[in-house]
């Protein structure tokens, strides 16, 4: 029987989790903090703002709500992320992405204080993640790896298969499965859109993640029988319904669930943990700046 790996259900368990650490931060007349910048009228990207401000609600977290007008000039929000970085209240800050074509994404990641970068993304916190010294996880790739603990399966040893290179997921996945730690030790190898055969590369995988954004390009085929399948991807599709779309991921979730030993569904999988280890990130982020000590799930 394969497992359905229930992503609302660890996001939850997470988020009840951290009241420990955001009590131990009350107790010190601390209230973490978390900044989010939206600088776009797209639906979608509002959609996400107001979800992450409804989850710092549910859990204690001070949620700051910043909207800047998507025509204004690239320096109103790299002086809206000065302030910020300067706000001794703020403890995290998202600038929620893509940002408009006027502003380069790299420069904003650059543009936030390292301390206060609870996405993971500024280039101090990956060349901290690479070298084993993580201050903060990047959201999604640590959510997998809540998600794969919860699923009982150990990492050690294992063939680990990432299908897609991108910063957000790819790459920091990758590097956690490599590090000599818990949700580590595994043989790792990523996949991308210039390699060969990939149907060989993920039926060797005994943990495969899929993360290339291309609509249910893995299917049941390519999966190695009792494999745990994690789906990151989350595409709209023209579907015969009265939304006239569905959401599908990058594998193709029915002929994969009767190979797959486990397996994450999309919605409903990956996507909740990505919120809740924000909140993780946010809680630490108030630990290290206001210097108490938390204990962190």
């Amino acid at each position: 029987m394969t497992e359905i790996i229930d992503g609302d259900a660890v996001a939850q368990s997470i988020r009840d989790d951290l009241s420990t650490a955001i009590d131990q931060l009350d107790a010190e007349g601390v209230q973490p903090s978390l900044a989010t910048v939206l600088m776009s009228d797209d639906p979608a990207s509002e959609t996400y703002v107001s979800m992450k401000q409804d989850d710092c609600a549910e859990v204690g977290i001070e949620a700051i709500d910043i909207d800047i007008d998507p025509d204004a000039d690239a320096g109103e929000l790299y002086d809206t992320i000065d302030d910020l970085n300067a706000d001794e209240n703020v403890d995290g800050i998202l600038v929620q992405m893509p940002v408009p074509d006027h502003v380069s994404d790299r420069e904003v990641l650059r543009a936030i204080d390292p301390e206060k970068d609870v996405d993971g993304f500024h280039p101090e916190n990956v060349g901290r993640l690479v070298a084993g010294d993580a201050r903060y996880k990047p959201c999604t790739p640590h959510g997998i790896q809540k998600l794969i603990e919860s699923a009982g399966v150990d990492t050690e040893g294992k063939e680990a298969v990432v299908v897609g290179r991108s910063d957000i997921v790819g790459k920091p996945m990758a590097n956690l499965f490599i590090q000599k730690a818990p949700g580590g030790n595994a043989t790792t190898t990523v996949c991308h859109s210039r390699t060969e055969d990939l149907a060989a590369k993920t039926r060797a995988a005994d943990i495969l993640v899929a993360a290339a954004g291309v609509p249910e390009m893995i299917d049941g085929d390519m999966v190695q029988e009792g494999a745990t399948v994690i789906d990151v991807g989350i595409n709209r599709v023209d579907a015969d319904n009265e939304k006239g779309y569905e959401l599908v991921g990058d594998v193709e979730y029915e002929s994969a669930k009767e190979r797959a030993g486990a397996i994450t569904p999309v919605p409903g999988g990956v996507g909740p943990m990505t919120r809740a280890m924000l909140l993780y990130n946010t809680v630490k982020a108030a630990g290290l700046q206001h210097d108490v000590a938390v204990d962190l799930p």
